[in-house]
């Protein structure tokens, strides 16, 4: 049996570490230097690092960042944010990021995954989606959360599979930073169309949240962001309770 991941989320804007609730009202979390080598040495099987505020002119600074980040851990990490080029993940991958996290850019140019996955490989290219359920269906929204789109989740997801994605990253906008629990239907039900590693993200409030989308939500990997930075969970004491549930997690 796979083990399942743990995997802490550093929202980045301007250089610090932010969090906020269904994607507004931003504060700050912190150094993402220092919380990269917390987070390393406290047993995280993975980071991932979301430039949530991203342009064309800010790739050299993320690059810089990135550098400073895979000199101080020796887990993978994974970027995102404002990637839209075969370029931007050279720089990125160069500068020493594991993987490449896409988003916006994959629904207006869909053949950029094709694109990323033949130069780079599967493994490395992970398409984020950040998707909100309205009227019992869940859409895709862009730019942040902000733009909604007509494309639907589980069709997108399937596409995604098609065209090289080796990872889908999908966070519910309903749940993100409630602190009430995983997206779990709806992540049973993407586990259940694609065959590639599906990572749970938005509603991390508590140990039992982890349990229930791995039992439930058939998700492969856990992200949360609050809860870590502000030390409501510590990762080693949740792998343990992990366990406790026969669920494999890496100690």
């Amino acid at each position: 049996m796979l083990t399942k991941r743990i995997i802490p989320c550093l929202d980045i804007k301007n250089g610090r570490t932010v969090k906020g609730i269904n994607f507004v009202d931003l504060r700050d979390a912190g150094d993402p230097v220092e919380l990269a080598e917390i987070y390393a040495r406290d047993g995280a099987d993975e980071l991932v690092f979301l430039d949530i505020t991203a342009t064309e002119q800010r790739r050299k600074t993320l690059a810089e960042l990135v550098l400073e980040v895979a000199e101080a851990i020796n887990i993978p990490f994974t970027v995102g944010g404002g990637i839209s080029s075969v370029s931007d993940v050279e720089i990125l991958l160069n500068s020493g990021a594991d993987k490449v996290s896409i988003n916006s850019s994959a629904v207006k140019n869909p053949q950029l995954i094709n694109d990323l996955a033949a130069k780079f490989g599967s493994q490395c290219i992970v398409v984020a989606i950040d998707a909100k359920q309205i009227d019992g269906e869940w859409i895709v929204h862009l730019v942040g959360g902000k733009v909604p789109t007509e494309i639907k989740l589980f069709d997108w997801a399937k596409e995604v599979e098609e065209r090289g994605a080796g990872e889908i990253l999908f966070t519910s906008m309903n749940h993100d930073g409630t602190k009430n629990g995983f997206a779990n239907e709806a992540l049973a039900k993407l586990s259940s169309l694609v065959n590639i590693p599906i990572i749970a993200s938005g509603g991390a409030g508590n140990m039992q949240h982890f349990t229930d989308t791995f039992i439930e939500g058939k998700a492969d990997a856990a992200l949360a962001a609050s809860v870590f930075h502000f030390k409501e969970i510590e990762i080693i004491e949740l792998k343990k309770e992990l366990r406790k549930h026969n669920i494999e997690v890496r100690l």
